[in-house]
């Protein structure tokens, strides 16, 4: 490991709906990090001989001990990042089903495929690489943790995660949630480092390949990083995710699930739908609908079960999307409701849609991680589609129609990772996930995920 000076700043949690600072912790040193690194390459050499089955029952375990713990761990991180309390208890449940689901067909995503070859026999083995490095955002503090962890643990990898510096306590959770499943100390591992650490890390010869889930400009640190080390990552970036409603829609239909689309998180997440693009002979009823229903939003304590939307998660974010949010009303944009931050103590924002928004604004082009919709009309399928491609992100997109060639039409035009039919984006253990464009590369989830992080190796036998 390379010797750097830890930061003095100690890592914070703080109560983003009361800026309460619960606890605080010293960052590791380089010595704690050097130990941390030397476990887990001993961890690997052990648990890559673990037989399928017992890191299966292992997983079961984990989904286990969420499951019993469930309510602990919402709370943790509503009081930690802002989530509703019932957004954090579905996610807790959420990670169960990916323990799950790698336990129960880990075995078979991993069996050897044989290959009819000129040779006596000839097959395609999966085997694992080794330690990987998870550098991990705030937003889902549980979710994104363990959609890297489960696939990886049961292919017999290990996992060192560098969790965002806002969100220690869950971190630690985590870690402890695979040591009391059983994993052996180091199969999984929190470093309590802040960004700085990350080059470090990725650099050590021990960490084999690193999967980010993260902002752009982070991708493309750890990409190069990564690639000056010749490691393999993955990237999970940004998305400015388009939700075209078109004539032939179920209006009603599309605009109720628009709200949960765009304001799930608080509306701080990758995947949530941000430029809503509406057929001009539909779009005074689908924004009266979504007006409405924005308005009837109660915004509070995320511990509150009454609560639609909680907090942001830190004071920076809340200021970046007011920013944002004013300097497109500048360039020409109109609120239809809401366009400002909320008074009184934490980062709370009104839930906002913008509407008449031109091309130079951020509401156009940028990502907006917050509740703040926008809302553009559209001719029809053509211009919707273009305008669904206008972006430099390709992450998801949801698409609302009930005329079976337009459907075909936007799941085969659309640029974007997925493309979710009169329905809103979500990702599922059972389905790749990820982006194209300045979404990122590379797979999570189901087989394709779990494939990731394997070294893919020939045999052939004559």
């Amino acid at each position: 490991m390379a010797q750097t000076q830890s930061p003095s700043r100690p890592i914070a949690s703080v109560n983003p709906a009361t800026g309460q600072t619960l606890k605080t912790f010293a960052p590791l040193d380089d010595a704690e990090i050097e130990q941390k690194l030397a476990l887990a390459s001993r961890a690997f050499a052990c648990h890559r001989h673990t037989p399928l089955a017992e890191r299966a029952r292992r997983l079961q375990a984990a989904a286990d001990v969420l499951t019993t713990g469930r309510e602990r761990y919402a709370r943790l991180m509503s009081a930690e990042m802002g989530k509703t309390l019932a957004s954090a208890l579905a996610e807790v449940d959420k990670c169960a089903l990916v323990c799950r689901f790698y336990a129960e067909h880990g075995a078979g995503f991993l069996a050897d495929v044989p290959v009819v070859t000129d040779a006596t026999r000839s097959f395609v083995r999966y085997q694992p690489l080794g330690p990987v490095l998870a550098v991990m955002p705030w937003n889902f503090p549980f979710w994104q943790v363990f959609r890297f962890a489960a696939p990886a643990l049961m292919a017999g990898n290990v996992g060192l995660l560098k969790h965002a510096s806002n969100v220690p306590q869950c971190a630690l959770a985590i870690e402890a949630i695979f040591l009391e499943a059983g994993f052996a100390p180091g199969c999984f591992q929190t470093l309590l480092v802040g960004a700085e650490r990350t080059a470090d890390l990725i650099a050590d010869v021990r960490v084999v390949a690193v999967t980010l889930t993260g902002s752009e400009p982070a991708g493309r640190s750890v990409a190069s990083q990564a690639g000056n080390h010749l490691k393999k990552c993955v990237l999970e970036l940004g998305g400015s995710d388009p939700f075209v409603v078109l004539e032939s829609a179920d209006i009603q239909k599309a605009a109720q699930t628009a709200v949960t689309a765009r304001l799930i998180n608080n509306g701080q997440s990758c995947i949530a739908a941000k430029r809503f693009i509406v057929a001009e002979a539909v779009a005074d009823t689908f924004e009266k609908l979504l007006v409405e229903r924005f308005a009837a939003l109660k915004v509070g304590d995320p511990l509150d079960p009454a609560t639609d939307v909680g907090p942001l998660a830190t004071p920076t974010i809340l200021k970046t999307l007011d920013t944002q949010v004013h300097d497109s009303v500048s360039r020409g944009a109109r609120v239809l409701i809401g366009g400002k931050a909320l008074p009184g103590p934490g980062n709370f924002y009104a839930p906002t849609i913008l509407a008449d928004i031109p091309p130079d604004s951020p509401a156009y082009g940028e990502e907006l991680f917050g509740p703040v919709a926008a809302l553009f009309r559209v001719p029809g399928l053509d211009a919707a589609i273009r305008l669904a491609n206008d972006t430099a992100f390709g992450l998801g997109a949801s698409a609302w129609s009930t005329d079976p060639a337009e459907i075909d039409r936007l799941a085969e035009e659309i640029e974007a990772g997925s493309v979710f039919i009169n329905g809103m984006v979500k990702s599922d253990p059972r389905l790749p996930f990820g982006g194209t464009k300045l979404s990122g590369y590379g797979r999570e989830l189901s087989r394709e995920g779990m494939l990731e992080f394997v070294n893919i190796k020939t045999v052939w036998e004559l």
